[in-house]
This record gives structure tokens, sequence and C-alpha cells, in this order.
């Protein structure tokens, strides 16, 4: 049963923050298809996204410009179109889910990573892949040169390098915070480097939208799966938006006010209040070469394990 002041809620928030069809089809490849195996039919995926407004001439436009940039590629079937997350694609994801469905912030002990990159080391074309995918894992630019997180996983660094062939021609150092862990110093490197005040701003309009829907599906007394899908594909498209420009600093260097844990639990509560819902919708909406989407796989049950009220 449809719910009206969701459906409401919904029609104004693609008011003020339509979403683009690429990075709309992004999220629901990232959160809702990849755990379920990564392909799907184009018919299918056409008409799962039809309630965004989001036609089929522009379904069909942006996997082909997905695919140009190496998230999908495509496979043919008889007449029948199926897209598949690449294997750069997949990482892309691994590298920004896990931070987004579980905090790997842990104590921080002073330690950094410090990536180096010599004069000529690089063609301009890898620095710039390089540099991209450095700050989405959350670097900094400390100096010409010079990227940097005092946290960052090493396998996930290791894994960038790799994958643009910087692994062998840059200077990858760890380095320790000498005497207090946070002092003036500091704390003014971390301003200059990484731009906290916008990441805050965009967690408490992130709060502002998202607070009435916990309201508004727990008081439901049965969900509508089209309503949960589009919820949690608005949910999970704003949180992505914001975390791909959180560094995920360890909290000894964040404002005492810093509103991404309260941004991050508000987002496992409504993720755990239409999650089941939203499956069932992707179950008997989507198909594979194979028939209907596979479930999905075990680390889906474990996303934002931990986190919320729940």
């Amino acid at each position: 049963m449809e719910n009206r002041s969701l459906s409401r809620w919904i029609v104004d928030m693609l008011a003020e923050r339509p979403v683009r069809a690429n990075s709309l089809i992004i999220t629901i490849f990232g959160d809702m298809i990849a755990p379920h195996g990564g392909t799907v039919w184009l018919g299918s995926l056409i008409g799962l996204v039809a309630p965004f407004g989001i036609n089929a001439r522009l379904v069909r436009t942006s996997v082909f410009r997905l695919s140009r940039e190496k998230w999908l590629v495509s496979h043919q079937i008889g007449r029948r179109s199926y897209y598949s997350l690449t294997a750069m694609g997949h990482r892309r994801f691994d590298h920004a889910y896990r931070r987004i469905y579980n905090d790997p912030r842990t104590h921080w002990e002073g330690d950094w990573q410090l990536v180096m990159v010599p004069n000529e080391a690089l063609t301009a074309a890898q620095r710039d892949a390089l540099r991209t995918e450095l700050l989405w894992e959350g670097f900094g630019s400390i100096a010409p040169g010079v990227m940097a997180h005092p946290s960052a996983s090493e396998d996930s660094l290791l894994d960038i390098l790799e994958s643009t062939g910087a692994h062998d021609k840059v200077v990858v150092l760890q380095a320790h915070t000498l005497g207090a862990l946070v002092g003036r110093p500091l704390k003014a490197l971390v301003e200059g480097c990484w731009n906290l005040k916008r990441v805050a701003d965009e967690y408490r309009r992130f709060l502002e939208y998202f607070r009435p829907v916990v309201r508004m599906l727990g008081n439901a007394a049965r969900q509508d799966p089209e309503q949960c899908f589009m919820v949690r594909v608005l949910l999970m498209h704003e949180f992505r938006r914001v975390q791909l420009r959180d560094p995920q600093l360890p909290r000894q260097l964040l404002p005492t006010d810093w509103p991404g844990d309260k941004a991050r639990a508000l987002c496992a509560d409504i993720y755990r209040l239409c999650r089941e819902t939203t499956e069932r919708h992707l179950m008997t909406t989507l198909e594979t070469p194979d028939g209907p989407l596979p479930k999905a796989n075990a680390l889906f049950q474990e996303r934002f394990s931990g986190v919320g009220s729940d």
C-alpha cells in the first residue's frame, strides 16, 4: 500500500535534489546489483528505474557511457543486452562501499601513509588517474607531488598503485607523528588539506533530509515495494555522495561536533527499515542471463553491522 506521506517526500526530494541517470545507475549497480552477482538484463533495468522519470533512451545512453569509462561491460544473448560490472567496476565499488557500510576508523596511533610521486615518474594520464583514486580513498595533497592519509587501508592503497600502473614508479612511506597526536600545526595541516567544513555541512543537510523518513517507514502498516526501493536509492545516492568527499580521518583529527556519526547511524536505521522489502522488489523486477536475480551474497547481510540503533 502506498504511503502518501512518503510519496510526497520522494517527489519533493527529487525536485530539490534531482539525480542524473549516470549517477543513479552507479548507485543501483553498487548498492543493489553488485551483491547479486553484478549482471542484469538492460530491459529489466529500464523498468526498475522508470519510477524516477528516467526513460529507456537515457538508460541506454548512461550504460553506454559507463561502459566507455570501464565501469560496465555489455554482452548480447539473442536480442537481449546484458550489462555486468567490470573488474575495475567491482574494485571501485569495493573501495567505496567498504567505507560506506562499515566505519573503518579505529583508534589512531599517529601513523601516516605518504605517497610521493617523483617528477616525470608518471605520464600525465597516470598521474591524474592516481590522484583521482587516492582522493576517492581519502588522501589529501600536503605538498606538490605528496599525498597523505592518517589511517588509510594498506591493501586498498596497494590495489590503487597496481591498477594505475604506479606501483613501481612512486615512493610509499609510513610516517609517525612525534609528540602530541593533535597539536596546532597538525590541525592547521588537516584544515588546509581537507575541507571538513564542507563535508560537515553536507552531513547536516543529509540529516535534515532523511530524519522524517524514519518515522514514515516506521509508522507504515505495510510497506510499498517500489517506494522502499526509491527511498533506498535516494538514501544511498545522497550518503555515497557525502562519503566520497569524506576523507574519514581519525576521530582525534575531527571537530568535536562532527555530524558524520549521526548521519551514518540514521542511514543504517533507514537502510534496515527498507532493506528486505527492496530486496523482494529487486528479485521480482530484475533479470539475468540465467533468469531471476540470484540471492545476495553473504557480505550483504553484514552491511551497517553494529551501526545505528538496531
